[in-house]
């Protein structure tokens, strides 16, 4: 078992101390690009910037810039340690910033307990920072703070501690009123704890409808009642209720819903069992909540349940919120972050959590599903999503609210921006996307009773993707229908070995297998297997596009696709390409899955395949042919018939760009080519990488995808007469979808050549 304190410290302190550094973001590799980025260059922008103020959102990272900022008197649950103590943890605070937003983060850690001081320094930063987080600041003087920070600053200023927990346990809350059927209007709440968090949430459950004379709020010295005199301030006498009772044990008597953000162990199982029907629990303190998960269940098994905790269901973390409410609040300019932004986060977080959660969240958690009710009620904090949902809703409130100084204009193509923050591959998939939807085509999936093939079939209805055909038995489909919330009329089920198709499919493919040593009894057989019997769908036009695989093998899909779909006219061999996406590249490699060892009349074939499937994405090609030679520089047979295929190549498509035959990093590398082969019209910049074989082309995909991190998609198969596309086994949903809108497009373009095209 790990010692967590000598980890902690060794995580700390290996390596470069602490957990955060500054990176340039433009060039500094020559002199030029010095004197630009300083001296003389640096002038330029200085006197628009002078001359114009609002410049300097446009020629600094002061729009993507956030400082999070303390004193220390309130570091976690530790107390006024100091704010050299609590620098570890402003740290940690600009880690989850740039994690989960792409937000930089400056953390200062001011030496002060003066309040004057305090807020005098931090409006003397606004010219730095394009917002201000303020973090582990003690009570009373985090309100005081804060409340004039915000009148006083033209840049949103947001203390999470209060905010942070009041946004996502008010997501919580609503969506466990729901679940256990009540309504916050109607509904006792006890509050245990009376600090900045606790003040703040009560705040933003009253703007949800929450009745003020329905709330009991305690703290250590007991409820907080109308006429107490002891440790009272001015926001506890906020909350203070005319009652007689007088404990936790007291208040808790009937109540609907607790909300603790106090101390470990304060709750009993009896004041549990004394609680209203369907109680709601959030015991929020950390690390050691108000009752424990396993004692509140065996009190109550009719209790929805949640905690600061991620071991448990439902965590209240503040990392769903504040780095996706800065996100929003500064792609749009905002001025502050006010009660409605706090609120549209809110319930945008609550309303995801009612979405189909992606594969990606259930492996980081080592779940199979996750469905909303009791033990899911908001979104995980590893959910990506959240960047989809959250900033998008946080610019819309501070547009509608006239807090935004420059307002989002389009939300769709924000959202997609947003997109590429979490990877290329979404947002090229997302113009994938858009065509589809133009004219949506029939889809069949043999796999259709499989859950992952459900999911997906879910995503193309609800976004117009695709008109999905589930092949297999309704018993197990209907089911997984339900599971995720599908209509079965909105999807075509069809069970072979029931279809009124069936003997038609038959005779056909006997007719086109006969000579090939098929009967008509064969015919019926092969036809149960259901890719055969998808495959002759499209065949027969009552389909448009397959997509097979996620847990057969490569050939079980393609050997029917052979047969029956057959290559398009001019193609004689099908080939398999993956487009990989880094950081600031798109590569197409091919063929990675079918040909073994291709004649050079295949591999110019596989080129010219290749190419269109980069146009198809919008990537003009330039084609390198690659091989262990560099235009001649080894004589052998194997690079002979690379510098043969680009030879045809040239003479068939002499409108390709086309180089070769090349060593690898000759072809994307610029400093290589442009040293030693100057002429070649592959100056480093290929996008189109055709491998001579097999081995080659599947070793490099998986180690580029592997050790460099690129994102993939992919297999697209090319060459087939109608669309036919493979999974990889064990693919996630969103591949799944990605195929299919490819298939779709596939068969547009299909439609497109044959003049069937709508007007």
């Amino acid at each position: 078992m790990s010692n967590l304190h000598d980890d902690a410290l060794e995580y700390h302190s290996g390596g470069r101390p602490g957990k955060i550094e500054v990176i340039p973001t433009k060039p500094t590799a020559t002199q030029r690009d010095l004197g630009l980025a300083y001296t003389p260059g640096v002038a330029v922008p200085c006197l628009e910037i002078a001359r114009n103020p609002g410049d300097v959102y446009k020629y600094t990272n002061k729009g993507n810039l956030v400082a999070v900022i303390t004193n220390g008197t309130a570091v976690l649950g530790l107390g006024d340690i100091g704010p050299a103590a609590g620098k570890p943890v402003m740290e940690g605070k600009a880690v989850l910033f740039k994690r989960f937003a792409d937000i930089d983060v400056f953390d200062l850690e001011i030496n002060t307990h003066d309040t004057e001081e305090f807020i005098r320094l931090v409006q003397l930063l606004e010219p730095t920072f394009g917002g201000i987080n303020l973090e582990d600041i003690a009570a009373p003087e985090c309100f005081e703070i804060e409340e004039r920070l915000k009148a006083t600053m033209k840049i949103p200023v947001f203390h999470d501690d209060q905010h942070g927990t009041a946004i996502i346990s008010a997501a919580a809350l609503s969506n466990a009123l729901e679940v256990a059927g009540k309504k916050i209007e109607q509904i006792e709440l006890v509050f245990s704890g009376a600090g900045a968090a606790a003040i703040a949430c009560l705040r933003l459950y009253l703007t949800l409808g929450l009745r003020k004379e329905s709330v009991t709020l305690v703290d250590s010295k007991g409820v907080i009642y109308k006429g107490r005199t002891a440790h009272m301030t001015p926001y506890k006498e906020e909350f203070a209720r005319d009652t007689d009772r007088r404990s936790l044990a007291d208040a808790l008597r009937g109540a609907d819903v607790f909300i603790g953000l106090s101390a470990g162990g304060l709750v009993t199982a009896d004041m549990v069992r004394s609680m209203a029907d369907d109680p709601i629990v959030f015991a929020l303190a950390n690390p050691d909540p108000e009752i424990t998960y396993d004692d509140a269940v065996a009190a109550r098994p009719d209790v929805i349940m949640a905690t600061g905790r991620s071991d448990f269901p439902n965590q209240v973390n503040n990392v769903l919120g504040f780095p996706f409410i800065f996100r929003g609040a500064l792609d749009c300019g905002a001025t502050t972050i006010n009660d409605q932004m706090k609120l549209a986060a809110s319930r945008a977080l609550a309303e995801l959590a009612k979405e189909d959660v992606p594969d990606s969240v259930l492996r980081a958690y080592s779940q199979d599903r996750f469905a909303f009710g009791r033990d899911y009620l908001i979104p995980k904090p590893f959910d990506y999503r959240v960047l989809l949902w959250v900033p998008v809703a946080v610019a819309r409130a501070a547009a509608e609210t006239g807090v935004a100084r420059h307002p989002i204009q389009d939300y769709d193509a924000y959202r997609r921006r947003l997109e590429h923050l979490l990877g290329r591959s979404r947002g090229l998939m997302h113009g994938m996307y858009d065509k589809a939807k133009q004219r949506p085509k029939r889809i069949v999936f043999p796999e259709g009773d499989h859950e992952k093939i459900v999911r997906a079939a879910k995503i193309l209805v609800e976004e117009g993707m695709a008109q999905p055909i589930l092949l297999g038995k309704r018993d197990r489909i209907e089911p997984l229908l339900t599971q995720v919330g599908l209509s079965g009329e909105r999807v075509t089920l069809i069970d072979p070995e029931e279809s009124d198709r069936f003997t038609l499919y038959a005779n056909r493919l006997h007719e086109l297998r006969k000579r090939n040593g098929l009967t008509l009894i064969d015919a019926g057989r092969v036809l149960k297997s259901r890719n055969y019997f998808a495959m002759m769908m499209v065949e027969e036009g009552d389909a448009d596009g397959v997509i097979s695989g996620i847990h057969a093998y490569y050939p079980a899909t393609v050997k029917p696709a052979l047969q029956i779909i057959k290559t398009r006219k001019g193609v004689t061999s099908v080939s398999g390409a993956y487009m990989l996406i880094f950081k600031g590249r798109l590569l197409v490699l091919a063929d990675t899955t079918v040909n073994v060892d291709p004649t050079a009349e295949e591999l110019a074939e596989i080129a010219i395949l290749t190419a269109e499937t980069a146009r198809r994405f919008d990537l003009e090609p330039k084609v390198a042919m690659l091989s262990f030679s560099n235009f001649g520089s080894t004589r052998h047979p194997a690079a002979e018939k690379v510098r043969e295929a680009v030879r045809i190549l040239k003479e068939r498509r002499p409108d390709l760009i086309v180089e070769g035959e090349m060593q690898a990093d000759t072809a994307v590398m610029r400093e290589v080519a442009h040293h030693d082969y100057p002429w070649s019209v592959i100056q480093g910049d290929a996008n189109v990488l055709i491998f001579p074989n097999l081995d080659a082309a599947n070793s490099a995909y998986k180690l580029l995808w592997r050790l460099a991190g690129a994102e993939v998609i992919g297999p697209i198969l090319q060459g087939l007469a109608k669309p036919v596309h493979v999974l990889q086994r064990g693919v996630d949903v969103n591949d799944i979808v990605n195929m299919a809108a490819i298939a779709v497009i596939d068969a547009q373009q299909l439609e497109d050549a044959e003049g069937h095209a709508p007007a």
